[in-house]
């Protein structure tokens, strides 16, 4: 049994073009391989666009299309890049800094990479304090910053002949932040962007600039950007998509997948100790105090929203959860992460649980880029404005409506996605009860 279809989905007709800030090892690597699938040299793994399935209606019905056959998704050879970085390098010249992808691997693609040439950013050293470059704008205030941002997003549709634009933040972290004053309401935003107020950091000029030229807003750090209110009105009001918060890649996509198993079977859980060795420029950056607190709250929060310790006080009451990040460069974009789980079991007996993952951190976010601006520009086409909470999946620290706390099990996420998707189309939402199989 259908539902009525919920929404009205534009075709995803044209070109499609990709804004970037930051232009670094995750951007250069998605690029990268966006163009080497399009010459057939290589594979979309870990991305649920191009090769995740969705079933559809009963079992017994045996429907169970590709995601891309149920919703009408942007395909790669629609794709124009662009962006801004603080660096001039070209894509191509990122990448090889980069050392995520071998060199004959992207000397096949050097030619597609080497015309996408960054324009020059917004940056303000206060927010990234352990790396600079000289591909920077100078404005007066933070508005005249903000004006040339939208002009280069014109600039780039009218070059491209791009139909629609999705941002995507694949930028450094920056320093820890809460919600001051000027972010209350739109019009205490756009007076401090002429006045240079010092609370609005780099990734809210871009998102302002995306949001007023009607473009959706990705945001794959940890920092505060579209999540004060002032955003979120402007969002609303120009009827904008936006998704964040943090790409969820290594260690903590580790802990959504484990911590609810645990809880599934109410085994406690005392301790749960998380280190890395990073050696990119991600790990530089977090060098930093102020960068690593704002990446520390997004990682500490979600063991905390998977067990309930409210709920479970004699599981999880005084669990103690703790996250360290070293930069150690030898390593470059390899990421180390290792996690020692001390767990409860029958009667309050001990036990262990030791991971160690060597993972490769731009590896693991290409696909989520990928997933998440082909997801974003589906929700533009679908009316979808505001909070797209269904995207949780991707995020360490998923945005939600004031008053709600955010999903963090990651199967649960995707149950919810995938529901979203079905909505579009008309189809019945799966509860998975399963009763009418024995009636």
């Amino acid at each position: 049994m259908s539902i009525d279809r919920n929404v009205s989905l534009a075709p995803a007709a044209g070109r499609l073009g990709i804004l970037m800030p930051g232009m670094g090892a995750v951007a250069s690597t998605f690029i990268a391989g966006v163009e080497l699938i399009r010459k057939g040299l290589g594979e979309p793994i870990g991305s649920l666009t191009q090769l995740g399935t969705i079933r559809l209606g009963k079992r017994t019905e045996n429907r169970t299309p590709k995601i891309s056959e149920l919703v009408p998704l942007a395909k790669l050879d629609d794709l124009v890049f662009g962006g801004w970085d603080i660096f001039e390098d070209n894509v191509y010249e990122a990448a090889v800094r980069a050392r995520v992808l071998d060199a004959p691997l992207l000397e096949q693609v050097r030619e597609p990479l080497s015309t996408i040439k960054p324009m020059s950013a917004v940056f303000d050293q206060n927010y990234v304090r352990r790396i600079s470059g000289p591909n920077t704008k100078k404005g007066r205030n933070k508005r005249e910053l903000a004006d040339a941002l939208r002009s280069d997003i014109r600039d780039f549709r009218q070059k491209h002949g791009c139909a629609r634009l999705v941002m995507i933040w694949c930028g450094s972290t920056e320093v820890f932040g809460k919600p001051a004053p000027v972010h209350e309401t739109l019009a205490s935003f756009e007076k401090g962007l002429f006045e240079n107020d010092p609370s609005i950091s780099p990734s809210q000029i871009y998102a302002y600039a995306s949001l007023q030229e009607r473009v959706p807003f990705a945001n794959g750090a940890p920092n505060l950007t579209t999540d004060v209110p002032a955003l979120l009105e402007l969002a609303k009001a120009n009827e904008v998509a936006i998704c964040g918060k943090d790409f969820k890649t290594g260690q903590t996509f580790m802990k959504t997948l484990i911590a609810p198993g645990f809880k599934a079977r109410m085994l406690g859980v005392k301790g749960w100790f998380s280190t890395n060795i990073l050696g990119n420029r991600d790990g530089e950056v977090l060098e930093d105090p102020g960068s690593f607190k704002t990446k520390e709250e997004t990682k500490l929060s979600v063991l905390e929203q998977i067990l309930q310790p409210e709920l479970y006080p004699e599981l999880y009451k005084d669990l103690y959860h703790a996250v360290r990040i070293n930069y150690y460069p030898p390593r470059g974009d390899a990421k180390e992460g290792w996690d020692n789980i001390d767990i409860t079991g029958w009667l309050g007996y001990p036990m262990q649980v030791k991971i160690n993952f060597l993972c490769r951190d731009s590896i693991l976010a290409a696909p989520l880029v990928l997933d998440l601006v082909l997801f974003m520009d589906l929700a533009q086409r679908a009316g979808m404005k505001g909070i797209q909470e269904w995207l949780s999946f991707y995020f360490k620290g998923p945005m939600t409506a004031s008053g709600l706390y955010p999903e963090h099990d990651i199967f649960i996420q995707l149950m919810k996605l995938k529901n979203t998707l079905r909505w579009m189309r008309g189809e019945e939402l799966i509860t998975h009860l399963g009763l009418e199989y024995y009636d």
